[in-house]
This record gives structure tokens, C-alpha cells and sequence, in this order.
């Protein structure tokens, strides 16, 4: 739609663009009045000198050039002259169209400025004043409404009675036409001819043929009274290119101004049409040419006439001619400034001023409806001024469309919107207003009769809402209140009527007060000063709407798609063979079971469809259903509404999502698919910026159906969600249906009951995505789309990577008896492996170093179940470490591997690099563990099983992190302690049984003890270990033993005993924690009995008590067996040498330890807790024995 031209522009009509002229300042007596002028377009020729006629000129002769066209007269009609036609009643809508961009916001008033100085003249006047007000923003359109033009058309069509009626019975009752006299056209006759000859020059009257002259001296010479008459259009007789095209001028709404005047006077800003004649020729380059009677003198209202004009138009020069019965007497050259003072005429300027701010106060605080024909009338005589809304009155009995204003009012609405609607993002605070002016306008439309301009009014409010902006507080986004003038309401409110003067009584005195909107009761108030002052009684309801969440704006603008969706659809022509589809009846949302969709391999067919529809957008082969003609308004405007709801159901979708409704949002999205895939169907070439979105779309889908994958446990609530319609979603799908089916999309938008399905889906959707960005070479513009549907596919192929890895776990559970290993896990497994290698290609193709080793850690995961697969039956016990099992360990750490080097250090996320280390350790761990428990005997010798266990278990020490402080460090202190365990426990055993070589003897003697006590130091840092902190202590007691046993001295003997004794005598903070637990669940046990409802005891955190009992008996009898062998030696030891006395103190001591310790074990009775007390008891006797004895055991 064409916009009109603004201020800057190309002038319309060919009109001349003159350089602005800039009044000055004008100070008349004592009183200042401001006033400036700036001409923003003329289509006169530029100004000629006026001829000074001589004396005795007749002006009642015509002159040769009356009424002819000349080159320096310009074309017939806007001469230099001026425009001699009446001002048509809608003049101030022709100005409005041409200075769009001053309307509703800078200009305070747009009128002729004939209508202005009436205004500013009626306290002086006793005319009549009929004037027709409307309200465009903070601008007045004013307009002389002849009321005797409208009722002789009211005679002749019947239109307009209601008004007639109103007037006759409340103003006039006896109404009738008034003719004009002889002496008005005499007066227009002169008038014209002294023009004529001021400009012709040559003075010489020239006859013309007396049938012309009688002729010309007649009406017509004063254009007539048909021909003067205002151009008033039918009630509603708009021609059909309006309808088709806003843009378009109607009848009687063309700006026919010889000059368009941008007036500043005082604070008032005026948009002013101007006919007067300027010359030049006098001491100033611009000179007003009057003509007067010398017989009357100049009155007030002449003054101000004369004064207002040359004002206006920033003339600095009158020149009057005076004349006796048509012969020229004399001329007179007065200055602007001077006028107010002229004699029989002298007015203030200063109450002039006054005048204009009350009555603009008056019309700003009371014409406040947007829309409205407001109706200013004094009637003639009377003081009395009343403003009527006519507009209220004529819906009360007829149609608003017999109001023949509601159409330009309505366009001019539109196009002010229109206007700010280019400028909306320079500043938001106009949102409000452009929001009201449209619906202002839409109030006055007719479905039936303007489908474009409804239909195109609805998408702008649509376009006001921002539905990709960031989120922030709505409140900040919209100013609640605008300015003064901004905030005026399309639904005002009725507020009484009150002033601190009493300005807006209502007072019941005249008959027909209760139907006059507002009330001067004396013209003589308007030149008292800020008597009528601005009072805005308005809501702040223009403002622009608060939306309390996502939600509610996208509703808005679904609600005004809607709408324009409707406008369209009921212009097309309806096709025969289009279905008639009810609006209210629900159209079903396609669900299909997985029995019935065929699974992840249909998709695959479908997927393949689309992508060729894809492919076929370049060709074209597209067509509405529903007969619409491409590159019409309809299909335009249709393609900018779908695209339009298909952004709010997405950004409705990407809400319910962030909400967790993922049913909801996977209703939504397949509503934004279906819209589209109806944009797809009409649009013989998409944009890049739509095919993007398309993008966006999909990416959407596949996150939700994966949303749905991951959340099955909520699987009612969301299929609730998903067949959930509302009435406005339904008849957008009606729309939606006559021009396609819909179904392009279905594959990715169905509600799956089906975990496998949904995971392929959302691939699918991803996939789908990437292929759009790949063959409408987007990729390189798009690179954050680009990189985020990467992601999202090396994402869902890792889901579906574990899914299949998760199912091969549990059919290997489920053969627990079986050793074969089936074609369902080698399946699955090979499924699985080809998900993570593709997803890792995926983030290795965007540098996500980060996720391509999780991928890779995962992908070591799927290597261990299958090493897990291949062991044998636990009952099997031939069992052995297979080859098969080393082999998936060893891909599993070279994948581990990989995925440290991807991430290449720690601090590139240090959360993963530690996860990879610990799976790493953990399978160095494992493999370890499985050599040395099932030792491959039949294959390889018992050294190099035992080089291979120590070369695991000191790579997974390597990787397994014991100083760093995390939450997964104790369980690296467990690992590292147990490897240590199990290497001491290695090493005792190849001790025990090797025989020969010292050397290799003594090594393994030394790393036996080093790793027993690196394990004791570790386990001693757990405090949840006791148990296998006592184990360790008891097998180096059991090493010390079989050292023991091989050694032949009583000394070596002695203090081997005594080294063993001490590593019992540290087993007390064993026995310790042991205690505490064991009291700790006595207690828990106590408080159950008590407790009306017991609760179940955390079997976790409780001791393993047959653990402790085996234990405690190996403890004690070990401890029984050093005790007596020390007291052996060190009697034997005290007759052959004679007694020190350390060794006879520590004697001492065992001896009453060790006969404490045969009375305990004797005593069966005891219970648990008593016997670990006893235990702990001797301990502390035997380390007290050992202090006092200062050197017994060592």
C-alpha cells in the first residue's frame, strides 16, 4: 500500500516546493505576540509585481485577461489569484494525507485558514459558526460543515434527516434556505477584475460582448452557485479503488490549497491551507492586495481578517486600493504589525492570542473520542457556542456510514498508523498510540466493505506486539502513561462535566443542552485568559497494554491474525468444491499409535517426502485452494498473517517448553508447522530469513520430542495437553485449510507412545533442519544456527546411543544362564557404536571438544558392557579372563584415551576431565581385578599375569585423582587403597609361593610391605572402613608370621613378634569406628521400639556384622598366638641371659593381656559390642604396658 508523500518528499500533484520562510516576531503595542510561518508546499507561480492601477480605473469593465489562462497566472484553478472555489467540506483531510507525518503527534490543528480566523473572530461576530471537529492523536481536523449545503442535499437523496430533524426541532425550527444577495456577487465580481487588471498591468478596459458581460456578471462571475457549492460525497459512495487501495484519494479529500502553510502562533502549531493572492512589487518582497469601499471604513473583523491573513502566510506588507462604486481613488501600503491599530478597527493581539488557546483548550478537552464527528455551531446572534457529538447522535438513529465523514476519518486513521508504524522502532513509546489509532479506525469499518484495510490494520496491531524481543519486565517496555496529548482513549469514559469556572456546566437552561457534549455559555469567556484551560479527562488506556507473560501477548496477536485472516478469506470468492468446514466444530489433531505409524523406518519415507518438497519450493508449482490470485492483496496479505501466527505459536511452543508443557508446546509447534506448511503451499519462493525460521521450528520439535522421551512418566498429562484446542486455534486452522492440508510436517508433530520412536523423531527433526541449512546455502549466514543444530544432533544421537547401549545392558542381564552372547546385543551394540561415532562427528565438525569426549567416555561405556557380555557363567569353575573381555577393555581405555587428548588439559572442563579419568582408572581397575581374580593360567604363565595385573593397577593409580578435592574423592582414596590392598596381597602371595630367586624374594618382600602400609594410610583417611582397615592390619600380621617362621634367631624372632604386636596395637581406631557404629544402631534400634511407627533401618550406612565377627575371631586368635609366642621367647630369653628390665615389664604385660584375653574368649555370652569393648580394652592395657616397659614393643 502507498504511503503518501511527507514533508521532504516529492511534491504531490506537481505542486512547487518553495524554500521555507521563516516569520519573525511580531510586537505590537505592549503586547508581544510570537508568530512564524513556514510554507512547506506551493503551487503558485512564482510572484509577480502587482500593477498600481491608475485613478479612475473602472473595475466594473472586465479586463482583456478576466478569466483567461497565462503563463504567469499558472494552470485554470491555482492561479496567483488563489483558489476562488469554496473550501470543500473535507479540505482539512486533504492536507492531513499530504503531512502524514505531521498529524497525531507535532500539528495541534489542520483547517483552511478561513475556518481560523472564523474562529478567532467569534467573540467579535455575530455570524453563525458551523464547524465539523475530529480528533487524529493530539491533532484537531477542522472543517466547515455548511449546514445549509447538507439539508439541500438532505431534500434531494434523504440522507442526513436525522441531522435536519435534530436541527429543526433544537436550533431552528424554521429552518429555510438563505439565498445570497445581488450585492455579495457584485462585490465577487469587482473584485475578481481589479485582480485581473493588478496583474495584467496595461490599465485599459477592454470591453468584452454584452451577452458575455451579462453573463460574466451574473453568478457566474462569482463562480456560480452550483459551481461554489462544497462537494459533498454520498453518505457512502466510495469508489472501489479505495476499497482495493487506501492510498487512493476519494472524492472531495484532494489538498487544493494554493499554499500549505505550517503556522506557529504562540504555542499553537497549525497545518493551514491558504488561497491568498501574494504580489510582490512593494518596499518588502511579499505584499497581501485588498480592495475596500472608500464609503465604509474598516471594522474590527476586517482588522483581524487582514491581520490573520498576512500572519499566516508571513506576508509583511498590506496594500489596500480604494475604490467609490468600482472607480479606483487611491492606494494605501500598511505594515502587518501596524493592522491592529488601524483606525475604527484597533483590537488587542494579546486577547487574540487568549482567544485561540481557550478555544484549542476547549476542543482538545472536549472532542476526545478518536473517530468521532464532532459538530462546533454558534448559532447566528447567539453567544452561546455548544459542541455536539454527532457521531453518538447518528448511531442512535441510522447508520454510522450515513455519517459522510466516518470513511475519510477512517483512512486518515489508518494512514497516520501506517506512517508511525515505518518509524515504530526509532521509538516505542508511540506503540500505544499507533495501537489506538488502528483500533479507532477498525471501529469505523465495515467487514463487508473494506477487507484490505481491516485485514491490514489487524496485522500492524499484530506487528506491534514483539514476540522475539529479549525478555524483560513488560512494565519498562511501554510508557502506562504517554504525554498529555498522547493519552487520549478510544473509549472514554463518561465523566462529569466540572471546572473550577465552571467552564463545561451542564446547565439545563437551553432545551437542548443534554445533547450538547460541552457548553460555552458566552463567547465574551474566550478572551479572559486560561479560562479554559487543557483538561485531558482520559484513562491511560492508549497506552500501550501490559502483557503479564508470553502467553498473553501472543494471544493478542493470534487475536488480531485472526482477524485479518477473516477479512481475507471473506473477500476471496469461494471455490465450489471447497469443503464448508464449521469454524466451531474441532479439527481433530492427527494421533496415531506406533502400531499404526510404522515405527523409526517410516519416518525415513517421510522424511524423504518432505525433503523433496523441500527441493520443489524452487520450481514454483504453487497454488491457493481456496482461488486466490497470487501477487493480489489478499494473497499477500495472507502469506504476512500465517507467517505472522506461525512466530506467536512458536514463541508460544518455546514458553510451554521452558514450563515444562510438553504436551502443550508440542500442540503449539504443530500448529506453527501447519502454518507454514500453508506458507510453503501459496509461496513460490522462500525467503532466507523464513526458511531459517523454518529451521528454528524444527529445532523446537526435536527438542520437545526428545523432552517427551526423557519425561514418559508424564505421558497422560501430556497427550491432555496435546489434544487440547481452543475456539481462536480452530478457526485459524479453518483459514489455514482452504488454501492446504496441513500434513507436510505430521511426521514430526504426532505424540509418540513409543521411546525408541520419539528419540528418532526429534533426530529426524534435527536432521531435517540441517538439511534446510545445508541446500539453501545458509549454513555460512546462519553460523549460530548453523552450530546449534550440530549440537543438537551430536545431542540426540548420544540419547539414542545410550538408549540402545541401556537395552543390550538389559538383555545381558536377562541371559544371566546363557554364555552365548545373542544377535539382539550384537544389534544393539552396533546401533549404539553408530550413534556415538556420528555424534562425535557432529560436535568434532564445531570444535566442541567438550562433547565430543563424553561421546567418546560413552562410547568406552559401550566397550566395557561388551567386554561384560563376553565373560563366562559365574557358576563356570574353569573361569578365566578372556580374550575377548582384554580386548573391549583395551578399546574402552583407547577411547577413554581419545577423549583426554580431545579435551587436551583440565581446565578446558574440569568436571569431564576428572569424569574420563575416573571411568578410565575405573577400567584399568576392572581389568586388573578380573586378571588376578580369574588368572588366564591356560594362556599365559603366572609372572607375566602378575606384571600385567601390577602394570593396570598402577595405570589406574595414575589416573585415579586422591588430592584433589571434590565430591567423588573419597571414593579415589577407596580405589587407590584397595589397589594398594590388592597389590600387597599379590606380592605376599608370590612370596609365599616362590622359591629360588633371593633377590626377586626381597624385592617382593619390600613392595608387599610398602603397599600394605600406603593402603593402611589411606584406609585410616576413610572413616566408613573400618572393616577393611582391619583386614589390611591382619594380613601384615600374617606377613610378619610367615617372616617370622623363616627366620632362626630368638632376636630376629623377638622383634619381628614385637613389630606385629605394634601393627595390632594400631588396629584400636579400627576397633573404634567399629564401636561407634555398633552403638550408633543400638541406639536406632532403642528409639524404634519407642516409635509408634518404626522406620526401616538404612541398611547403607550398617556394619556388615558377620564381616566384623569373622574378623574378630581371625583378630583374636591371631592376637592370642603373638602374645603366647612372645612369652615364650622372652622367658626363654630371660634364664639363658638374665633379664632386663624392659623385657621383664613387657613380659609382664603380655602375660596379663594374654590371660585377660583366654578369660574373654572363653565367655561365649558375650555379646557383639561387649567383646569389640574387651578387645579395645586390652589394646589400651598393652599400649600402657608398652609405655611403661619404655621399649617392649617396637
Amino acid at each position: 500500500m502507498e504511503e503518501p508523500c511527507g514533508v521532504g518528499a516529492a511534491a504531490p500533484r506537481g505542486r512547487d516546493v518553495e524554500e521555507p520562510k521563516q516569520g519573525s516576531v511580531l510586537f505590537l503595542g505592549g503586547n508581544e505576540v510570537k508568530s512564524s510561518a513556514v510554507v512547506k508546499y506551493s503551487s503558485a507561480p512564482p510572484q509577480a509585481a502587482f500593477a498600481r492601477l491608475q485613478e479612475k480605473t473602472d473595475l466594473k469593465l472586465p479586463p482583456a485577461n478576466w478569466l483567461r489562462e497565462s503563463a504567469k497566472l499558472g494552470p485554470a484553478g491555482t492561479t496567483i489569484l488563489g483558489n476562488s472555489k469554496k473550501s470543500k467540506p473535507f479540505s482539512s483531510f486533504g492536507m492531513a494525507y499530504d503531512f502524514i507525518d505531521s498529524v497525531g503527534n507535532d500539528v495541534d490543528v489542520v483547517s483552511d485558514s478561513e475556518n481560523i480566523k472564523k474562529l478567532l473572530k467569534i467573540p467579535y461576530s455575530k455570524s453563525h459558526v458551523s464547524m465539523a471537529v475530529h480528533r487524529i492523536g493530539r491533532t484537531l481536523l477542522l472543517d466547515e460543515l455548511d449546514i445549509q449545503e447538507l439539508f439541500m442535499r438532505s431534500s434531494q437523496t434523504g440522507d442526513w434527516t436525522w441531522l435536519k430533524e435534530f436541527y429543526q426541532r433544537l436550533i431552528d425550527q424554521k429552518w429555510q434556505r438563505k439565498k445570497k444577495s445581488k450585492e455579495h456577487w457584485y462585490q465577487k465580481a469587482i473584485l475578481s477584475k481589479f485582480l485581473y487588471y493588478s496583474i495584467n498591468g496595461d490599465g485599459a478596459a477592454q470591453p468584452v460582448p454584452s451577452t458575455s458581460e451579462q453573463h460574466q456578471e451574473g453568478p457566474v462571475s462569482g463562480e456560480s452557485d452550483e459551481a461554489g457549492r462544497a462537494s459533498w460525497p454520498a453518505p457512502f459512495e466510495m469508489p472501489s479503488s479505495l476499497s482495493e487501495d487506501p492510498g487512493a484519494s476519494n472524492q472531495g479529500l484532494k489538498n487544493d490549497f494554493v499554499r500549505n502553510i505550517l503556522w506557529t502562533f504562540e504555542d499553537i502549531h497549525m497545518l493551514v491551507g491558504s488561497n491568498m493572492p501574494i504580489f510582490g512589487g512593494g518596499r518588502y518582497p511579499a505584499v497581501s492586495l485588498r480592495l475596500r469601499d472608500n464609503n465604509k471604513p474598516i471594522n474590527v473583523l476586517t482588522g483581524i481578517d487582514y491581520w490573520l491573513d498576512n500572519l499566516i502566510c508571513n506576508v509583511p506588507e498590506l496594500v489596500m486600493c480604494f475604490h467609490v462604486n468600482g472607480i479606483v481613488q487611491k492606494y494605501e501600503m500598511i505594515k502587518t504589525e501596524d493592522i491592529p491599530n488601524l483606525e475604527n478597527s484597533d483590537f488587542s493581539t494579546k486577547v487574540i492570542k487568549d482567544i485561540a488557546q481557550n478555544i484549542l483548550s476547549f476542543l482538545k478537552s472536549n472532542c476526545t473520542k478518536e473517530g468521532h464527528t464532532y459538530w462546533l455551531f454558534k448559532a447566528s446572534g447567539s453567544d452561546i457556542v455548544k459542541l455536539y457529538d454527532l457521531t453518538t447522535l447518528c448511531e442512535e438513529t441510522e447508520d454510522k456510514y450515513q455519517n459522510p465523514f466516518t470513511m475519510p476519518v477512517a483512512i486518515l486513521l489508518y494512514k497516520v498508523a501506517c506512517n508511525m508504524m515505518l518509524k515504530k522502532n526509532q521509538n516505542k513509546k508511540h506503540y500505544g498510540t499507533i495501537r489506538t489509532l488502528l483500533l479507532n479506525c477498525l471501529k469505523l469499518l465495515d467487514n463487508g466493505r473494506h477487507p484490505q484495510i481491516i485485514a491490514s490494520a489487524n496485522y500492524m496491531l499484530s506487528e506491534l506486539f514483539q514476540l522475539d524481543e529479549p525478555k524483560k519486565e513488560d512494565n519498562t517496555d511501554f510508557p502506562i502513561n504517554g504525554n498529555s496529548d498522547e493519552s487520549y482513549s478510544e473509549e472514554e469514559e463518561e465523566m462529569p462535566d466540572s471546572d473550577e469556572n465552571g467552564s463545561y456546566s451542564n446547565s439545563s437552561d437551553p432545551p437542548d443542552d443534554n445533547k450538547a457534549v460541552a457548553i460555552i455559555k458566552s463567547v465574551g469567556e474566550l478572551s479572559v485568559p486560561e479560562k479554559y484551560k487543557s483538561v485531558h479527562r482520559i484513562r491511560p488506556s492508549c497506552a500501550f497494554p501490559v502483557c503479564h507473560g508470553t502467553e498473553e501477548r501472543c494471544r493478542l496477536v493470534l487475536n488480531y491474525v485472526l482477524e485479518g485472516l477473516k477479512s481475507v478469506d471473506s473477500s476471496v470468492k469461494k471455490e465450489g468444491d471447497l469443503p464448508a468446514a464449521d469454524p466451531s466444530t474441532p479439527i481433530p489433531l492427527k494421533y496415531e499409535d506406533e502400531s499404526t505409524s510404522g515405527g523409526p523406518e517410516c519416518l525415513e519415507k517421510q522424511m524423504a517426502l518432505f525433503l523433496d518438497k523441500m527441493g520443489s519450493f524452487q520450481k514454483g508449482k504453487h497454488s491457493s485452494q481456496s482461488g486466490m490470485i497470487p501477487g493480489s492483496w489478499q494473497f499477500k496479505m495472507k502469506l504476512q498473517l500465517i507467517l505472522k501466527s506461525s512466530k506467536a505459536y512458536y514463541v508460544l511452543s518455546d514458553a510451554a517448553m521452558i514450563l515444562q508443557k510438553y504436551g502443550r508446546a508440542l500442540r503449539y509447534i504443530k500448529l506453527a508447522l501447519q502454518c507454514h506448511d500453508t506458507y510453503c503451499c501459496l509461496c513460490a519462493s522462500m525467503l532466507p530469513e523464513v526458511l531459517v525460521f523454518l529451521c528454528q521450528c524444527l529445532t523446537l520439535c526435536g527438542d520437545i520430542q526428545l523432552m517427551l522421551a526423557q519425561n514418559a512418566n508424564n505421558r497422560a498429562a501430556y497427550l491432555e495437553e496435546y489434544h487440547y484446542q481452543t475456539k481462536e486455534d480452530q478457526e485459524i486452522l479453518h483459514s489455514l485449510h482452504r488454501e492446504s492440508r496441513c500434513q507436510v510436517f505430521a511426521w514430526a508433530t504426532d505424540l509418540s507412545t513409543d521411546l525408541e520412536c520419539q528419540l528418532s523423531i526429534s533426530c529426524k527433526c534435527y536432521e531435517a533442519a540441517y538439511e534446510i541449512l545445508l541446500f539453501s546455502n545458509l549454513k555460512s549466514q546462519n553460523p549460530e544456527q548453523h552450530i546449534q543444530v550440530l549440537k543438537r544432533m551430536g545431542n540426540i544421537r548420544n540419547e539414542i546411543g545410550v538408549f540402545y547401549m541401556n537395552q543390550a545392558a538389559a538383555v545381558q542381564t536377562e541371559r544371566a544362564g546363557n554364555k552365548n552372547v545373542s544377535t539382539t546385543e550384537q544389534q544393539l551394540w552396533k546401533k549404539s557404536f553408530s550413534c556415538f561415532e556420528e555424534g562425535i562427528q557432529n560436535f568434532e565438525s564445531i570444535d566442541d571438544a567438550t562433547n565430543a569426549a563424553l561421546l567418546l567416555c560413552n562410547t568406552g561405556r559401550l566397550m566395557r558392557i561388551c567386554a561384560q557380555a563376553h565373560c563366562a557363567a559365574e557358576g563356570d569353575f574353569k573361569r578365566e579372563f578372556s580374550p575377548e573381555e582384554a580386548l573391549y577393555y583395551n578399546k574402552a581405555i583407547d577411547y577413554y584415551l581419545k577423549a583426554l587428548r580431545s579435551l587436551g588439559k583440565r581446565d578446558v572442563h574440569p568436571a569431564v576431565w576428572d569424569s574420563v579419568n575416573w571411568e578410565l582408572s575405573t577400567t584399568y581397575f576392572t581389568m586388573a581385578t578380573l586378571q588376578q581374580d580369574y588368572a588366564p593360567l591356560s594362556r599365559k604363565a603366572q609372572e607375566q599375569i602378575e606384571k600385567e595385573v601390577s602394570e593396570a593397577m598402577m595405570k589406574s593409580l595414575k589416573y585415579c585423582d586422591i588430592d584433589t578435592v571434590s565430591a567423588r574423592q573419597p571414593l579415589c582414596q577407596y580405589r587407590a587403597a584397595t589397589i594398594h590392598h590388592r597389590l600387597a596381597s599379590m606380592y605376599h602371595s608370590c612370596l609365599r609361593n616362590q622359591v629360588g630367586d633371593e633377590h626377586l624374594r626381597k624385592q617382593h618382600r619390600v613392595l608387599a610391605d610398602l603397599h600394605y602400609s600406603k593402603a593402611v594410610r589411606l584406609f585410616q583417611l576413610l572413616k566408613d572402613a573400618p572393616c577393611e582397615l582391619l583386614r589390611v592390619q591382619l594380613e601384615r600380621v600374617a606377613f610378619a608370621e610367615f617372616q617370622m617362621a623363616s627366620q632362626n634367631s630368638s632376636a630376629g624372632k623377638l622383634k619381628t613378634l614385637f613389630g606385629a604386636l605394634d601393627v595390632m596395637a594400631k588396629t584400636k581406631g579400627a576397633f573404634q569406628l567399629i564401636r561407634k557404629e555398633l552403638v550408633a544402631e543400638s541406639e536406632q534400634v532403642g528409639k524404634e521400639k519407642h516409635a509408634e511407627n518404626p522406620s526401616p533401618s538404612d541398611s547403607s550406612t550398617s556394619l556388615n556384622k558377620e564381616e566384623v565377627l569373622k574378623l574378630l575371631g581371625i583378630f583374636e586368635s591371631r592376637m592370642s598366638f603373638l602374645l603366647l609366642q612372645s612369652i615364650k621367647l622372652l622367658t626363654s630369653t630371660k634364664k639363658k641371659v638374665g633379664g632386663a628390665n624392659e623385657e621383664e615389664a613387657a613380659l609382664k604385660t603380655n602375660k596379663h593381656v594374654y590371660s585377660l584375653l583366654l578369660r574373654a574368649s572363653a565367655n561365649k555370652s558375650l555379646a557383639l559390642l561387649e567383646r569389640v569393648e574387651v578387645i579395645l580394652n586390652l589394646l589400651e592395657q598393652l599400649a600402657q604396658g608398652s609405655e611403661a616397659g619404655n621399649g617392649g614393643i617396637q
